[in-house]
């Protein structure tokens, strides 16, 4: 724990010398905030109405659940930059933990994604996302549904770090984060009603471990349009997001440290 808190600290200040980094990812998923909301807003049918404002609350989960997960090609990128640059051999020669590494970066990885979830609540405060607009809600549940999506982002960002592991450089890093993570984030509730979608692939996106982290979000906030399909991560969303985060993060982290410990550098 300490040695994965000390490397944590050495991101955190990289981040702060580099504000660029910071500042681009707080600009992108405000955009993606603003394009879907005055752009599909009136357009997309939700249940049986194209109201934007019921659009607007119901898009928020799925911006933010998006926002989190695409922080993992970041992830990926800032591990193999530092696997080209020599500075994991450098780390691989002290007397320290040998998943400490990779914590260390994924816990600096995920304040920055906490910071940009700050920003972003703010942002579709502004433009006129209301928690509690479909059911009643509290602010412990709120919060319950902002500590979902930074599992979520905290799970993924171990299946960045593993490919970040797995790849030469940092560019196909980021091209090999974001690949994977389109069909993931867009076959899924977060966008649009799965209702809509043909039957094959509602079951997909029904099943999708990113759906059930959108479909428990909304629940909590009090949006509308939660799902009413009966699939099991769709009935039981808080849950299904909790195990489907739980055995993302066994199951990547274990390979991560693994492929860590076997990397030449």
């Amino acid at each position: 724990m300490s040695d994965s808190l000390v490397i944590a600290r050495r991101n955190l200040i990289r981040m702060t010398r580099i504000p660029e980094m910071v500042l681009f990812g707080l600009i992108q998923p405000v955009m993606f905030v603003i394009l879907f909301t005055y752009v599909f807003g009136g357009s997309m049918k939700i249940g049986t109405t194209t109201d934007p404002d019921v659009y607007k609350n119901f898009l928020m989960a799925g911006i933010f659940a998006q926002t989190v997960t695409f922080a993992t090609a970041g992830a990926g990128a800032g591990i193999a930059d530092d696997m080209h640059k020599g500075l994991i051999d450098r780390f691989r020669s002290l007397p320290m933990a040998r998943g400490a590494v990779l914590t260390g970066r994924t816990v600096a990885d995920l304040v920055q994604t906490a910071l940009t979830l700050l920003v972003l609540a703010i942002v579709a405060l502004l433009v006129g996302w209301r928690p509690g607009y479909a059911e009643p809600t509290n602010f412990a549940k709120i919060l319950g549904g902002f500590g979902l999506l930074l599992l979520l982002g905290y799970a993924f960002t171990w299946i960045g770090a593993l490919i970040g592991l797995s790849v030469r450089t940092p560019e196909a890093a980021t091209s090999g984060g974001l690949i994977w993570l389109f069909p993931v984030t867009f076959i899924s509730s977060a966008f649009v009603d799965t209702s809509q979608m043909t039957p094959w692939l509602r079951h997909v996106a029904d099943w999708n471990p990113f759906s059930a982290t959108v479909q428990a979000c909304r629940r909590l906030f009090g949006d509308p349009g939660v799902s009413q399909s009966g699939a099991w991560p769709m009935q039981h969303a808080v849950w299904a997001s909790l195990i489907y985060s739980v055995l993302i993060i066994a199951v990547f982290r274990t390979l991560a440290v693994r492929k860590y410990r076997r990397a030449e550098g």
